[in-house]
């Protein structure tokens, strides 16, 4: 591919106020290109992009457009950072009167270097808020994609779309339905901005020679006017790729600008040279339906503050991913210490959690068209939420990394929305890792509060998501949980059940119906505060399970836990795979003796503390 870097602007204005200063402070700048100005950090606005393109493993050539005027400057640029000063082209103008346009000049690199080859635009002279993207990243997504490409990205508060290039961008094909240059704001409700930053295919380059050939004035010469002539008019597909991250600096600015956008980014950066971004996620009790969310049925489900995972992202020269000294051991006491751990704890610890979902982050943004920045970072974790007693500990890690990874990244509910990311989350656990798992767990963690989910097949279908409701968490019923001290692996509880679904098996059909009219019930009850219903249901909720995966599926330490609830006329359930249960009692006075009684059955028994995010607590 090739790249060229357009800097044959006239910036007059610019140049003006400079000259024109009276404060003295900008005297050393007079007469230097726009592009050769001081950008963030003190580089010139130019060597950014230049460090951004010279890939020899993606470009086979990068030329520079400049013209007469300035031409000294940048051949002078060109000597100092290693630039072929042959690939420096020269329009020839030398006012702002004769430019040719950006679209001419761009005809006449190709024309002039003879030019055969799928090539990217950018304009050199754009300040960008973090110029250190992957590049490599918006040349896979213009492969993948097969078509041409623009670049665009979210306008910051007080951008005018009267400044920008204006498109409207399909959320699924990625495809630019609409460009309008620089339209009034009545005319659109899109903040996305396109910029000078496109690939073309080498088959449509010469449209360039035909619209040019159309356009009567210089001020129509524009790449802005091009790209709306090619996807409005020609209805050329040409796809949008996002990038996190904003410019400016845009075609003819002045001082005030340029000291304003310079400040603001440099303080972006000055206010954190080490990011540090620290993110938690929460264990979840089921409190009705489950395990129907795997099969198109209803669930009810709640995040609890007892128990969480925690994710810290550094930001850091290499990508380092640090295992946890409990539960990524890498040294043990000796070999029986090796074996004693390994035979209770298993070998899979959250280290392969934090690889996966950086992994399928990456694969995702890529996708969707969103190109990331260069940056690394080390993660580290840690969790106090037991292993395989079914509290969801293992989408806490991945959904608390995916949380970390959005921020940063500058990534928004926009282009990460909810139900989405919680399909992420589990596409995590069973694409990358292969763990068998429902949506309920992954939705009220990145909903989080007491949330209804309607997983069926019609809203599965058409969406690729379910419907999901909080529900109002200002008063809900003192539930309580105990779990196993020693649990085996949750994992088998699934059982056979889903192979009978899927082969039509009219009893598992039947019952995940069943699981789903008393999610509803339960809601209702929920919401009219009716402990007494909402208990009663909960009970019919764990029979339905025993009768659908049997006694044995179940095991013995889960029928013994709901045994002793029972003891103590407590409602009782499995808020997961299993290794725990989650009651309601609703007589205060037998609480204390069933707590005792669980804790001499070998069972960890602790009150439910609902974490509700709307909460001053939540906050």
């Amino acid at each position: 591919m090739i790249c060229i870097l357009l800097v044959a602007g006239h910036g007059t204005l610019l140049e003006t106020h400079i000259k024109n200063d009276a404060t003295g402070l900008y005297t050393h700048l007079t007469g230097i290109p726009k592009a050769l100005l001081p950008g963030v950090g003190g580089k010139k606005i130019l060597d950014f992009w230049w460090e951004a393109v010279n890939t020899r493993q993606l470009f086979s050539a990068v030329y520079l457009v400049t013209n007469a005027d300035k031409y000294k400057h940048y051949e002078r640029w060109a000597t100092a950072n290693d630039f072929p000063v042959e690939n420096i082209i020269n329009d020839g103008t030398t006012t702002y009167g004769t430019r040719l346009g950006a679209v001419a000049d761009v005809e006449l690199a190709i024309r002039s270097r003879g030019l055969q080859d799928d090539i990217m635009v950018i304009a050199g002279d754009m300040l960008c808020a973090d110029q250190n993207f992957d590049i490599a990243q918006v040349l896979r997504f213009f492969r993948l994609k097969q078509g041409e490409l623009a670049i665009y990205y979210e306008m910051e508060e007080g951008e005018k779309t009267t400044s920008r290039g204006i498109v409207e961008v399909c959320p699924s094909t990625h495809r630019i339905t609409k460009f309008m240059e620089k339209p009034a704001a009545e005319l659109t409700q899109s903040r996305l901005a396109s910029v000078v930053f496109y690939c073309f295919q080498k088959k449509t380059l010469p449209t360039l020679t035909q619209f040019l050939n159309l356009q009567a004035g210089v001020e129509d010469r524009v790449l802005g006017k091009y790209l709306q002539w090619l996807i409005n008019e020609q209805k050329v597909p040409v796809n949008g790729m996002k990038l996190p991250t904003g410019f400016q600096l845009i075609g003819q600015v002045g001082l005030s600008d340029y000291t304003k956008w310079l400040a603001h980014y440099s303080a972006k950066q000055q206010g954190c040279p080490a990011r540090s971004i620290t993110c938690r996620s929460y264990a979840r009790i089921g409190i009705m339906g489950n395990p129907s969310d795997g099969f198109n049925g209803k669930t009810i489900a709640m995040t609890i503050a007892n128990f969480w995972a925690e994710v810290t992202l550094l930001e850091s020269q290499t990508l380092v991913l640090l295992p946890h000294p409990l539960n990524d051991p890498t040294e043990f006491g000796s070999l029986q210490d090796l074996y004693c751990i390994s035979r209770k704890e298993g070998y899979l610890g959250g280290l392969r959690l934090l690889q996966a979902t950086c992994k399928k982050f990456y694969q995702f943004c890529s996708k969707q068209g969103m190109a990331l920045t260069k940056q690394n970072f080390t993660l580290k974790y840690d969790t106090n939420i037991p292993r395989q007693v079914g509290l969801a500990g293992s989408s806490a890690i991945v959904s608390a990394t995916l949380k970390c990874l959005m921020k940063f990244y500058n990534l928004t509910d926009n282009d990460l929305p909810k139900p989405i990311r919680a399909n992420f989350v589990l596409d995590v656990e069973s694409d990358e890792l292969f763990i068998t798992a429902g949506l309920q767990d992954r939705v009220v963690q990145v909903y989080e509060g007491l949330i209804y989910m309607d997983f069926s097949k019609e809203l599965m279908d058409k969406h690729g998501y379910g419907s999901y409701i909080p529900i109002d968490m200002s008063s809900v019923p003192p539930f309580w949980l105990a779990y196993l001290g020693d649990p085996s692996d949750s994992g088998r509880i699934h059982s056979t059940v889903r192979q009978r679904w899927l082969s039509g098996d009219t009893d598992v059909i039947e019952a995940m119906k069943s699981f789903a009219e008393l999610t509803d019930r339960a809601r209702e009850a929920l919401e009219s505060r009716d402990w007494s219903k909402l208990a009663e249901l909960m009970n019919q909720n764990f029979e339905l399970r025993r009768k659908v995966y049997t006694d044995e599926c179940l095991g013995p330490g889960n029928l013994k836990m709901v045994q002793i609830a029972r003891t103590f006329s407590s409602a009782v359930k499995l808020p997961g795979s299993g290794g725990a249960v989650v009651g309601l009692c609703l007589d205060s006075d037998k609480l204390v003796a069933m707590k005792n009684a669980f804790q001499e059955a070998g069972c960890v028994f602790c009150h439910v503390v609902p974490y509700d995010p709307c909460s001053a607590f939540g906050q």
